[in-house]
């Protein structure tokens, strides 16, 4: 029986039990860390930029209001003591308030200046315990605008009519009597314009109650 012979670059030992050769270990690589997201990466600079701000600045300081404009030369002229006043503001280019007895003189003066009269009306002051009527005056040429007003007592509130300046104060001084129960004295008619005959109370004083 032939047997084969034993291979010698196995030193005598069958290949059946010729070991095997291990690949060496390899240190293990460390476990890849996950990427940052965006949302941590904007958080430090946007936290470092919140600590950066400064405190608001204080308010700036109000500009004083402007100088009220000059009154229209038509109107200093007169004497009546005007004020200039903002025309887009207000309506009208100047303002003065005088007495009672004064506003038959400054009615006259307007006149002769070429100023008609435009509206009378009626203010109630509750609070002051007055009644204030403001006369609005127009010049139909130069569309220039005038107010003169005058406070009266409000438990008695009379001034002299203008009807013998500007006739057609007759109407205006009605309509006032009838809604603030301001009287004008001198007045040819006094009697109700819009409200019925026999009306005795004034619908625009501030403590009428219907």
């Amino acid at each position: 029986m032939n047997q084969t012979p034993p291979n010698p670059g196995n030193n005598g030992v069958p290949p059946s039990v010729v070991p095997t050769a291990r690949a060496p270990l390899s240190a293990t690589a460390p476990a890849a860390r996950p990427p940052a997201t965006a949302g941590a990466a904007e958080k430090a600079p946007a936290e470092t930029k919140k600590q950066a701000v400064a405190p608001p600045a204080p308010p700036a300081p109000l500009a004083p209001p402007p100088p009220p404009p000059p009154v229209p030369a038509a109107l200093a002229a007169l004497p009546v003591p005007f004020q200039g006043v903002d025309f887009a503001l207000r309506g009208f280019h100047a303002d003065a308030t005088v007495g009672p007895e004064a506003v038959v003189a400054a009615a006259a003066a307007l006149d002769q200046a070429g100023f008609a009269l435009d509206t009378i009306t009626g203010v109630d002051w509750l609070a002051q315990a007055q009644m204030e009527v403001v006369y609005d005056y127009f010049h139909p040429l130069t569309g220039l605008r005038a107010v003169v007003r005058a406070r009266v007592p409000r438990d008695n509130p009379e001034l002299p009519t203008l009807t013998k300046v500007f006739p057609g104060a007759n109407w205006h001084e009605r309509e006032t009597h009838d809604f603030f129960g301001i009287r004008f004295a001198g007045h040819p008619n006094l009697t109700p314009f819009l409200l019925p005959e026999d009306a005795t109370y004034h619908p625009l004083r501030k403590d009428f109650t219907s």
